[in-house]
């Protein structure tokens, strides 16, 4: 098991290959996948550790994840080639014609970690309930974990969905919120101001937990801890508050982060704020 400072490497790493893709591309996400870094590579190093060389479409007996908020994939493609899914030049080819690393999440290029297309906002979390059904009914006893955005909850099927996972007792189903409170036209405040999400996940009749996501010990204790909270009735939320662009500070916190690829003199400026720590692609 890494211990939390070879995690830091990692999603250090990880930031830095956001920056590199996102540039190369000339076209991306950067903001957001530098805030989930951290998550994600504590979810798939210390948390679920898939067998990669084994990997199924159908997921069964192992735990699986679900990217919701499918623009934020510059991440989740680094965390995945670094854990041994897919070559780790390949990331190279974001967004290139006919490469298997799309703008958004795409099953139809066969990317070994990838089981849904994601990108069309507020459907992940209704595609993680019907996995999480479906282990129930084959009696497999792993989880599922999902990846939503906060702005991405402005989607009304979201709503539907956290009814049912409730009603239904969808009991081994993880769901996390990458609040940051920024979205691509703004703060979400501003755009469509949401109130409190705790208060409407808990009438929604869901556990609620609050977690600093770009905190690694925070997020190996809260994510165990959470673990612990399944197959008791209910289904769980995270509330994950993150900074949009951590890590590079003339992004952190500014929306125009959200779908805006960094010039070369820019990407310079944030990877010599980025240690490489594992080796660059």
């Amino acid at each position: 098991m890494p211990t939390p400072e070879e995690l830091q490497k990692i999603s250090t790493q990880v930031r830095r290959d956001v920056i590199r893709m996102v540039n190369g591309a000339a076209s991306g996400h950067p903001g957001g996948s530098l805030g989930v870094a951290d998550f994600l590579t504590v979810l798939y190093f210390a948390i679920m550790r898939p067998d990669h060389a084994q990997f199924t479409m159908n997921g069964k007996n192992e735990d699986i994840f679900f990217l919701s908020n499918g623009h934020v994939c510059p991440a989740w493609y680094s965390v995945l080639a670094r854990y041994g899914f897919f070559p780790l030049p390949e990331l190279g080819t974001l967004r290139k014609l006919g490469a298997r690393l799309q703008g958004h999440p795409s099953t139809m290029e066969h990317l070994p970690g990838i089981r849904i297309a994601s990108g069309s906002l507020g459907q992940g979390l209704s595609v993680s309930i019907g996995a999480a059904i479906a282990k129930k009914m084959n009696g497999d006893k792993h989880l599922v974990y999902t990846l939503c955005g906060d702005g991405e909850l402005q989607e009304g099927q979201n709503w539907e969905a956290l009814m049912f996972a409730a009603a239904k007792k969808i009991d081994n189903l993880i769901a996390v919120i990458d609040y940051n409170g920024k979205q691509i036209d703004g703060p979400t405040e501003k755009v469509l101001p949401m109130g409190s999400l705790r208060a409407k996940f808990e009438a929604f009749g869901w556990e609620v937990t609050d977690m600093n996501g770009n905190d690694i010990p925070d997020i190996l204790r809260v994510l165990n801890a959470v673990k612990s909270m399944t197959g008791k009735g209910k289904p769980n939320m995270i509330i994950m508050h993150t900074h949009m662009g951590f890590g590079v500070d003339f992004m952190m916190d500014k929306h125009e982060w959200h779908g805006v690829p960094p010039t070369n003199e820019q990407a310079l400026n944030a990877l010599g704020q980025l240690q490489e720590t594992l080796g660059d692609y």
